[in-house]
């Protein structure tokens, strides 16, 4: 049985992690604040059922705490670091948040780890927030990072003080650019989750901008296999894609498909510090890690219209 730390482990992808690691049998440490930027009672939701399991340990706090980190990293052997300050809006309106929490408590995560027993940090990074300007398409590793948000400049250090760690102490990590991951217990301020809330009651879908801009979404399930599979291998940075890109407008259409809806889709202003388009080459993943994707889109949102749809019953 392996101890592992899942940083903010009561988020969406956290709390995949840590599902998918305790039917593993693992042992499993969840670190979160419990932070206000979106319902800490759906956060709670999210880890509820693992509270009962002798193997899952919840501790309250941030990663910001040096004093916790330490306590908290006892026997630990590898390290799932979700915590972030998430959102772009927010960051070009308030820089300095993800800032701290994002690079700053990055590196105050990696100090921690050096004086333990931590054998490997698995980092989660961002695709396109980190890539921001698109030279070409697909994405691959090799594309030019030119963050056009303070979000994006944030997970770019936190990925350069991972990969700096590796190079001058001999720390093992890998950083995870994730390409816009969805599915039950995703953030309520996410397109797909709005959008599939509208469909369910037949309520307008705003668009904002044009909706042309085209994202490349990938299934939660998917996402959670590439962080299982960095327990054992690869080392540096790796895109976590589906692979296929599509515009909002056509993610909207989809949704009201899916979901025999009667929602008619209505336009606002476009958002700052939003990237264009981002569509992933996994080929190195697929190369190193022996991963590549298994979800689509279509099957993905049908997934999720269901689990929403079960969750309001």
């Amino acid at each position: 049985m392996t101890k592992c730390l899942v940083t903010g482990g009561a988020g969406f992808i956290g709390s995949h992690i840590i599902e998918n690691l305790l039917n593993l049998g693992h042992e499993v440490v969840c670190l979160d604040n419990f932070d206000a930027y979106y319902s800490p009672q759906l956060k709670g939701k999210n880890i509820e059922p693992f509270m009962k399991n002798a193997r899952f340990k919840l501790v309250e706090g941030d990663i910001r705490d040096k004093a916790l980190l330490n306590q908290t990293l006892d026997g630990v052997e590898y390290v799932f670091h979700e915590a972030a300050q998430a959102g772009v809006r927010i960051s070009v309106e308030a820089p300095m948040k993800p800032h701290e929490i994002n690079a700053t408590g990055t590196l105050n995560l990696l100090e921690s780890v050096l004086d333990s027993d931590v054998r490997k940090v698995i980092n989660a990074s961002s695709s396109s927030s980190v890539y921001g300007r698109v030279e070409y398409l697909p994405f691959d590793e090799a594309h030019p990072n030119q963050p056009v948000s303070p979000y994006g400049v944030s997970k770019l250090l936190a990925e350069h003080y991972c990969r700096v760690f590796e190079e001058l102490y001999g720390l093992k990590s890998v950083s995870l650019r994730y390409f816009t991951v969805y599915g039950p217990r995703m953030r309520p301020d996410l397109a797909i989750n709005i959008f599939t809330k509208a469909a369910l009651k037949n309520e307008p879908i705003t668009i904002f901008g044009d909706g042309e801009k085209t994202r490349d979404f990938t299934y939660v399930d998917d996402i959670v296999r590439a962080n299982l599979v960095c327990m054992e291998k690869g080392s540096g940075v790796y895109n976590i894609g589906a692979g296929n890109s599509i515009s909002i407008n056509d993610l909207a259409r989809k949704i009201i498909e899916i979901n025999e809806s009667k929602s008619e889709i209505v336009y606002s202003d476009s958002v700052k510090g939003d990237a264009e388009h981002t569509l992933a080459s996994s080929e190195k993943a697929l190369k190193e890690l022996a991963w590549k994707p298994e979800i689509t889109v279509e099957e993905g949102l049908e997934r999720y219209a269901k689990w929403m749809s079960n969750s309001q019953s």
